[in-house]
């Protein structure tokens, strides 16, 4: 009498489709590098560049959209997140589009003031 053996898939095939796969999703895959919501046209400048710390606020502002620590928000749902802040010496870092107008842009400065957090940075690019 002969004796059945089992019957076991080869496992190598699909090891490999899973490594295949690992690879593709971590070449294919793009790390954030910073909390950036919007693409920004930012105005050239002389300025001497300065170190930011970790712990800020970034104020991003186009012509259409509104941006707070990378996400988008309202002017509204700014306010109040300026509100909450404790720490008035918080490092509040502002990027701005070159083609925003100045109501806007004065809108955002406004609400800066008005909760006293004076310790602002704007960006642009190094010309």
């Amino acid at each position: 009498m002969k004796r059945r053996e089992s019957l076991t898939p080869d496992m190598t095939p699909l090891i490999d489709v899973v490594f295949i796969l690992l690879i593709f999703f971590i070449v294919t895959s793009v790390f954030k590098k910073e909390e950036l919501a919007l693409l920004l046209n930012l105005p050239d400048s002389h300025a001497q560049v300065l170190e930011v710390e970790k712990e800020n606020v970034t104020i991003e502002l186009s012509e259409e959209k509104l941006a707070l620590k990378g996400k988008e928000v309202t002017l509204d749902e700014l306010e109040e997140e300026l509100r909450a802040i404790t720490d008035k010496k918080r490092a509040i870092i502002v990027r701005i589009d070159e083609e925003v107008r100045y109501k806007k842009i004065v809108s955002i400065l406004d609400l800066l003031q008005k909760y006293e957090l004076n310790n602002l940075s704007l960006v642009t690019r190094k010309k």
